[in-house]
């Protein structure tokens, strides 16, 4: 039996560091355990914090944005998932939160992205990182770009966010033990009282195998699945042989251990249509472990239904200025919306099924734009639409035929469509005016944007549902509304801010806000 904790946090990504941070600095003694080497889900993101009510990023490229106009455009995407009260105070504290963060040593930059995109290229550090910009969010709030992206080349911004938390974490004496998965609550008395756990000693032999193949496998398993399931494998083996028993104690114990996207099981249980077929983004410690512990202890959950399926369009930004085609032939919905937005409408209108339909002025537009707007990985995707993976006709009845949808419903659509963006009307479906352009200059190009894994064009989707918290403290809530004594929950293991749709750098804001608060909570208010 080991000594006891004040604060025991269960998973080591970004919410895991900010609320051993918080409960460091509150003086209590924190342990940090983490199935792999920490860092999770956020280590491997683009690095991007949804932050806005006026930052000094925002104003240094002279947007101008508050608090309350966060709040009306955030309030349309959240619906009812938080209260209006604590999504008030994520808006108001926001300012603050990138303070805090670059006080830890995160670095943020008021480059401000001059194109629409799903991830801006360097050296582009602030972006519209959501429907800011369109129809129908455009009514309500005036628009402004949130998307904080972590200082960093390409892809790195997660792992250079992640790493300055963990700098930051240990520098306050936050104990760290990677390779450590918890597989029993103690509770005692209805207390939560500290966890069971199996651990592996990463400085043998075998612990330095374990950390080639783990990294590999992390890599390649969001983008090859099956040569990254290969190599978990094997790490997974090493673990399982070379794994220990540990008993520990602690007064109050956080999960943080992320969503459930990759067990299938528990995927396909919730899953809604073809929110099945997602390429799951994340890690393999996206298990739904630190959920189903929350559930031993008398936990409840909600919105495990709701997933995020990304189905970009942009970059690069011509594509936009296409129609996206149903199976029916019709209109899908305004192409400017955020991919994950426009994803769950075609899943829940259109069956998952869906092209984009260009002429060959806007083909070629973007094919133009590839380079200049595009990090690697966009590219190589880029590389296979405009290439092999798209269907091409002289005239839309040819194209129609070609993707097997009806052709005079398909015809109808697009002349619609370039009716009303040529008169005072505009397009009817809301697209904003700079992104139109008419869809009549033959030969005619259809790319299938349906929610299917093909490997050069995958739809990548996370969970967003999870323990049911109290919004003031972070504790686990059972389903009468009591608090489970003793036991928090944050990030994507919690209901939170971007549990009902998901926005680039709203998961990552979310596990700030909610990490900070368990971690505080849980420093401050021990149980005797």
């Amino acid at each position: 039996m080991e000594s006891i904790y004040d604060v025991l946090i269960i998973g080591y990504g970004a919410a895991g560091a900010c609320a051993a941070i918080e409960a460091a600095d509150a003086g209590a003694r924190v342990l940090a355990l983490d199935r792999g080497y920490g860092g999770g889900a956020s280590a491997l993101s683009g690095g991007v914090v949804y932050a806005g009510g006026g930052t000094p990023h925002q104003k240094a490229v002279g947007l101008v944005d508050t608090p309350d106009n966060m709040f009306e455009y955030l309030r349309q995407e959240l619906d009812d998932v938080v209260s209006e009260k604590t999504l008030r105070r994520f808006c108001e504290t926001s300012p603050a939160m990138i303070e805090w963060l670059e006080k830890q040593g995160a670095e943020f930059r008021g480059t401000l992205c001059p194109y629409k995109t799903s991830y801006p290229s360097d050296p582009y550090y602030l972006y519209y990182s959501g429907n800011e910009k369109a129809w129908p969010y455009a009514l309500h709030a005036t628009p402004a770009a949130r998307g904080h992206r972590q200082v960093a080349k390409g892809l790195g911004s997660g792992a250079v966010l992640f790493d300055r938390l963990r700098r930051a974490a240990m520098a306050k004496g936050v104990e760290f033990r990677p390779l450590s998965r918890v597989h029993e609550l103690i509770v005692e008395n209805g207390v939560v009282a500290g966890v069971r756990y199996r651990t592996m000693d990463p400085a043998t032999e075998a612990g330095h195998r374990h950390l080639k193949l783990s990294k590999a496998g992390g890599k390649l398993g969001n983008w090859l699945p099956p040569i990254g399931t290969r190599l978990n494998a094997r790490a997974e083996a090493l673990w399982q042989q070379n794994s220990d028993h540990v008993e520990v104690r602690a007064k109050t114990v956080i999960l943080a251990a992320g969503g459930f996207i990759y067990n299938p099981a528990m995927h396909a249980e919730h899953a809604v249509g073809t929110y099945a077929d997602l390429l799951p983004l994340g890690t393999v410690g996206d298990d739904g472990s630190g959920i189903k512990l929350g559930l031993s202890a008398g936990g409840a959950t909600a919105n495990l239904d709701r997933m995020s399926a990304w189905r970009f369009i942009a970059p690069p930004s011509a594509a936009v200025e296409g129609v996206s085609i149903g199976p029916s032939g019709r209109r899908i919905v305004n192409e400017d919306l955020y991919g994950a937005t426009f994803g769950d409408h075609m899943i829940r209108e259109h069956s998952g099924r869906g092209f984009l339909v260009l002429d060959s002025r806007q083909w070629k537009k973007a094919r133009g734009q590839i380079k200049s707007q595009t990090q690697t990985f966009q590219r190589l995707q880029a590389a296979y639409l405009f290439s092999v993976g798209h269907k091409k006709a002289a005239t839309l009845q040819e194209l129609a035929k070609k993707i097997g949808v009806p052709a005079a419903t398909m015809a109808e659509t697009v002349r619609a469509y370039n009716t009303g963006i040529r008169t005072d009307s505009g397009d009817p479906g809301h697209k904003a005016a700079d992104m139109c352009s008419p869809v009549e200059a033959g030969p005619f190009y259809a790319i299938d944007i349906s929610i299917k894994n093909v490997p050069a064009y995958p739809t990548p989707g996370l969970t967003l549902g999870g323990l049911r918290v109290d919004e003031e403290t972070g504790q686990v809530l059972k389903a009468d509304a009591v608090p489970v004594p003793g036991l928090y929950a944050a990030g994507r293991s919690a209901v939170g801010l971007c549990s009902n749709n998901y926005l680039s750098g709203l998961s990552l804001a979310d596990c700030v806000f909610s990490g900070r608060r368990a971690g505080l909570h849980a420093a401050r208010f021990l149980p005797v």
